[in-house]
């Protein structure tokens, strides 16, 4: 199966590109079934925003509805349009933002559910469900602790003291959001659980979403009504200082450009930050900072699984490799180096690169052709 993503980029093919990156459907769906199966019975939506973290929104709903997935999450308004276009009426697409003012007449033409987050939010929401003559859904987010988004506790309890407050809304759903659910240990997590608790017996009685992916491993006073995995579909470790209880998902591979003997002394790369101390023998790969890997990242590529690590600085479109460990003539033009794969896993990048693996997988770039398997 092949595909592209939503955005409007076209890709190459795979002749012509510098980079493949593997996308394996058929692993996001075992990640799905692993999840559901610690879920023993709870809903399971997926979470696809920033086009289902750089991989393919669309591909990666259409792999999750095969494993009976319904219900999804975006975080913008326009990603939830472009979804709906393209998995039609059936599924419930809810947008994490809730509707910026201005737009919620598109939001409610593509039939997507808003999460509202504030009471001007809920207020537009309502005046437009007025102004229709029907009732809208809606999702309330409730900030239990993370004080990032969603109704503060004092909104919360105006509206529950606001006769009016739920006047033509269909409440589908009330939500928070754990800030520190990959910390198992942390204080944080029942004291969030416990103001969730406190202030959703506030509102109207309706299904309840909390776990995220690491929430999920959290156990089941956390579980709910629906969980909202999102990393651990994508093969991230939810459980961080654990082994990995997902699949991983990706592949990136870079095509070598040209190899070469450089001299002991010889400077390389912009700045002349490495000087080889002997004579090495070099490759240079086709993807750079423009390609999403961050250039202050020092790492390694593998070929067959010999580790070749980055000599000088990361460029825009291209990385210097020390290939010495290769039997000279082993690497040639047009070969495929692993940057992230089963030597170099997705973790051990991000760990590297001193961030998180949802940073890697989201600034993955577009000129790579995009290779689609296990759908």
């Amino acid at each position: 199966m092949t595909g592209t993503t939503p955005h409007t980029h076209t890709q190459p093919d795979e002749a012509a590109a510098g980079a493949i990156l593997t996308i394996d459907l058929g692993a996001i769906r075992e990640n799905y079934r692993r999840l559901k199966a610690r879920l023993d019975g709870v809903a399971c939506a997926g979470v696809v925003k920033a086009d289902g973290y750089g991989l393919g929104a669309v591909e990666v709903a259409n792999a999750l509805r095969k494993e009976g997935c319904d219900t999804f999450f975006v975080a913008h308004l326009w990603e939830g349009i472009v979804l709906r276009d393209a998995l039609g009426a059936a599924p419930t697409i809810f947008v994490l933002h809730g509707f910026l003012p201005g737009s919620e007449a598109q939001g409610e033409a593509a039939a997507l559910t808003p999460v509202v987050n504030s009471t001007a939010q809920l207020v537009a929401w309502r005046d437009l469900a007025h102004r229709l003559g029907k009732k809208l859904p809606a999702a309330i987010q409730i900030d239990s602790g993370m004080s990032r988004i969603g109704m503060a506790p004092v909104e919360v309890e105006a509206l529950a003291a606001d006769p009016s407050g739920f006047d033509g809304i269909e409440l589908k759903l009330v939500m928070s959001h754990l800030a520190c659910a990959d910390e198992p240990e942390h204080g944080a997590n029942e004291a969030e659980r416990l103001e969730f608790d406190r202030l959703r017996k506030m509102l109207p009685p309706a299904p309840l979403s909390f776990a995220n992916s690491s929430g999920i491993f959290l156990g089941k006073p956390y579980h709910h009504d629906l969980a909202r995995p999102g990393a651990a579909l994508y093969g991230i470790n939810p459980t961080p200082g654990h082994g990995n209880p997902m699949q991983p998902v990706v592949k990136l591979e870079a095509k070598v450009i040209q190899t070469r003997q450089i001299d002991a002394g010889a400077g390389v790369g912009y700045g002349h930050t490495f000087h080889a101390s002997g004579p090495l023998r070099t490759a240079t790969i086709a993807l750079g900072y423009a390609d999403g890997w961050h250039r202050r990242t020092s790492a390694a590529a593998f070929f067959e699984g010999i580790k070749l690590p980055f000599i000088g600085r990361v460029s825009m479109d291209s990385i210097i490799l020390d290939i010495s460990a290769l039997p000279a003539g082993r690497l040639r033009e047009g070969d495929l180096v692993e940057l992230i794969g089963p030597s170099h896993p997705l973790d051990t990048v991000a760990d590297v690169a001193g961030t998180i693996g949802y940073e890697v997988l989201t600034s993955l770039g577009h000129r790579f052709h995009r290779r689609y398997i296990g759908g």
